[in-house]
């Protein structure tokens, strides 16, 4: 055979064109990635979504919820402080939702409840169960409490003399299932920790939110107020939580507004418009699932709240309809009382609605389009502070001190969201000589340090010089941060004004990223934590003495000392050095504590009838939109005992497929109200409304009502579970077809 020919480097010329044609394909291909590569980059860049696949290490992440919701009859409301607003039924039932996150070094948990405040009882009676059941792996350092400041969940949960005057003592069927719910919904997301993702989303609500001391904030300094849009925060943050499949499992957002939608004049226990956010987005995320129920959990917390309102009609006198007198917030004709903030709704609860749903949107709208996500160590600081006696360096030449706890006149006056019933006004740099010398005969005269100290407060209360029984105000307080990567969160004890809470969140900031470490840091302000102390004012709103002012109780220095405490928790971080912080004096924990609910007496029925009896019946048709009302016999609601988990009402749904009743809606739901009047001879009924959704649909259903009564046989009380059942009744869309 003859051999190929050879042309080049011993390669023949067919190896020879196999070799150029390669070269040519492979310049080719580099050229067409060369040109993909700078048009990518000149474009903009794409944002990876949550479902697409991170590099940054995952977070173990768990999520629960719990029922805490406690009796709800004859138990004081805790908020407005009106002692003619003791529990009378369930408009919402209130949970409590943790949060618990863990890098594989360290672990955090941050918890909102639907209650007023996190006491400082509250708070060690959850560190108490907790020690027991996880030892040391949740305790002061990493467990953050916080309430939405909702004033319509049960009182009774203090240890302060002052707190529990308005609320009958410590009452220990309030503070259980509170307990027992925040400790459950921690044990649930114990139970539920995966492997997850954190994203990071910041937006803007308005027409949600109005000062209602804008004559304090204008106190100001200028310039300060000139870098901000509004006199209130109308920031939303929102962390979302998923698995590594991108899928959702908790949400928890930041907003501040009061929970006051609902006025004082309510007598049902309400999450109000925060509680309704979080039940709207967790029916949304939980489809054909009952209020409570479902994987998903939608937290919505507190924020610096402390002169924010929901009343967004303002305040109106509502005897003239005309605006109230700006520096006083009062009437000429009937004073504070008939003073009072309106809206945006036709009645509370329609303002609950409103409110509560737009704050649900947007915190959807945030939800939804989260993008950026949270990475980094976890880390947490705590230390107990003896606010009574802070000094802080405020120049190179000048300290100031805060004060014992005080309370000022126009602390009586109340707000635009609910005013007191006596002759005080807001804005009062004096004192009165007739309350003065009442207060001086029953409690004593404050000291001339105390009122020297809290100038120019006209002290009311010297609540730091009264200790009978017990202390009336605490001493000792928790300040507390726990970062989550590039969000840390603060845990203030008390309510803070928009002012004060932009200085907290620039100075925690500021110390964060001292050391680098923290250059896209977003801080959050996590109201209501861990121990309530009334209000934090800058000390420029401070000297205008509304009610705010009136209620900051550690005088007019009192932003300053928590500026000095959280800058210090803050560098601590900053630096790692967070073990070397001196842990602080531990606050008490009361033992005889004073009870002023007497025990439910037994239950009575009217003559030949039953307990669970209907009284007024159901008509037989109804409309979508139309509301059905039906009362029984009742008992006491307070003889139900533990009433977490379990419904008062009942509205179900006849499924012909499967001829059997279906629960639809529970006391839980908004669609659902129930009401217990006391009345006579220890004789009580129960009624039960159900406002027709217009989505309902067609068919046939009914209404039942479960409860407890209490008799006496021989002289042991005895009580006994008893139900009753509404006729049948047929929602449709036309009376005049079936």
């Amino acid at each position: 055979m003859g051999s190929r020919k050879s042309v080049c480097c011993g390669l023949s010329a067919l190896e020879l064109i196999f070799a150029v044609l390669f070269i040519l394909m492979t310049a080719v291909s580099v050229a067409l990635i060369a040109v993909m590569v700078k048009e990518a980059h000149t474009g903009p860049l794409p944002t990876l979504p949550p479902s697409s696949e991170p590099q940054h290490t995952p977070y173990l992440i768990g999520v629960g919820r719990a029922d805490c919701t406690g009796p709800p009859a004859e138990i004081p409301l805790m908020g407005y402080a009106n002692p003619q607003q003791n529990a009378a039924g369930i408009h919402t039932r209130l949970f409590s939702r943790a949060f618990i996150i863990d890098d594989g070094r360290k672990r955090v948990v941050f918890v909102t409840a639907d209650v007023g405040m996190i006491s400082q009882r509250l708070r060690l009676e959850v560190l108490q169960a907790l020690q027991l059941k996880y030892g040391d792996l949740y305790g002061q350092d990493n467990v953050v409490l916080s309430g939405t400041h909702t004033h319509c969940g049960l009182g009774g949960y203090f240890q302060y003399t002052l707190f529990m005057m308005s609320s009958k003592g410590y009452i220990k069927a309030s503070v259980e299932p509170i307990v027992n719910g925040i400790v459950k919904s921690i044990d649930i997301a114990h139970s539920n920790m995966r492997p997850g993702r954190i994203y990071r989303s910041i937006g803007e609500l308005d027409d949600s939110s109005l000062n209602r001391s804008p004559h304090s904030y204008m106190n100001n300094p200028e310039d300060e107020r000139h870098r901000y849009k509004w006199n209130t925060d109308k920031q939303v943050v929102v962390l979302k939580f998923t698995d590594l499949d991108g899928d959702g499992i908790g949400m928890l957002s930041w907003f501040a507004v009061h929970a006051v939608s609902m006025n004082y004049t309510n007598l049902m226990v309400s999450s109000d418009n925060m509680g309704y956010a979080s039940y709207l987005l967790e029916q949304d995320k939980n489809p054909g699932e009952l209020p409570g129920q479902g994987g998903f959990v939608a937290g919505f917390s507190s924020s610096n709240l402390g002169d924010v309102s929901p009343n967004t009609k303002g305040p109106h006198c509502v005897n003239t309809g005309l605006p109230c007198d700006y520096l006083n917030s009062s009437c000429p004709d009937g004073g504070t009382k008939l003073c009072k903030a309106f809206g945006p709704g036709e009645d509370m609860f329609d303002s609950t609605r409103i409110i509560g749903e737009n704050i649900y949107k947007k915190a959807k709208e945030l939800y939804a389009n989260a993008a950026v996500e949270v990475t980094g160590l976890l880390h947490s600081a705590h230390q107990w502070v003896n606010m009574t006696d802070v000094t802080v360096q405020i120049n190179n030449t000048h300290t100031v001190r805060t004060c014992k706890p005080a309370l000022g006149h126009s602390f009586a006056a109340g707000t635009t969201d609910g005013g007191g019933d006596l002759n005080f006004t807001q804005g009062a740099v004096e004192g009165d000589p007739f309350w003065d010398g009442i207060r001086d005969a029953l409690l004593g005269e404050p000291s001339n340090e105390t009122q020297d100290c809290h100038y120019p407060k006209p002290i009311l209360f010297s609540t730091g010089e009264m200790n009978w029984p017990l202390p009336w105000h605490p001493q000792i307080v928790d300040v507390q941060i726990i970062t989550i990567g590039s969000v840390a969160i603060v845990a203030v004890p008390g309510e803070m004004t928009t002012m004060s809470g932009r200085r907290l969140r620039e100075a925690v900031k500021q110390e964060l990223q001292s050391e680098g470490a923290f250059r896209d840091v977003a801080v959050v302000i996590a109201g209501l934590s861990n121990i309530y102390t009334h209000y934090i004012t800058t000390f420029e709103e401070y000297q205008v003495q509304r009610y705010e002012g009136a209620s900051t109780i550690y005088g007019p220095h009192t932003l300053s000392a928590y500026l000095q405490q959280y800058r210090g928790l803050a560098r601590a971080i900053a630096q790692d050095r967070v073990l070397e912080l001196p842990v602080g004096p531990e606050p008490p924990f009361f033992q005889k504590l004073f009870n002023l609910l007497s025990a439910a007496p037994v239950d009575r029925k009217p003559e030949n009838s039953s307990f669970g009896d209907v009284l007024q019946q159901v008509y037989p048709v109804y409309r979508q939109g139309d509301v059905v009302s039906v009362t029984f016999v009742a008992g006491n609601p307070r003889h139900s005992g533990d009433i977490r988990d379990k419904t008062f009402v009942t509205v179900e749904l006849y499924d012909n497929r499967t001829n059997s009743w279906e629960v639809i809606y529970n006391d839980a739901s908004w669609e659902t109200r129930f009401q217990w009047l006391k009345g006579s001879n220890r004789q009580s009924n129960s009624t039960v409304e159900w406002h027709i959704p217009q989505t309902a649909p067609s068919g046939s259903y009914r209404i039942k009502h479960f409860g407890h009564y209490k008799q006496l046989k021989g002289l042991r009380p005895v009580i006994t579970p008893y139900e009753g059942t509404s006729d049948v009744f047929r929602v449709t869309k036309s009376f005049y077809y079936q």
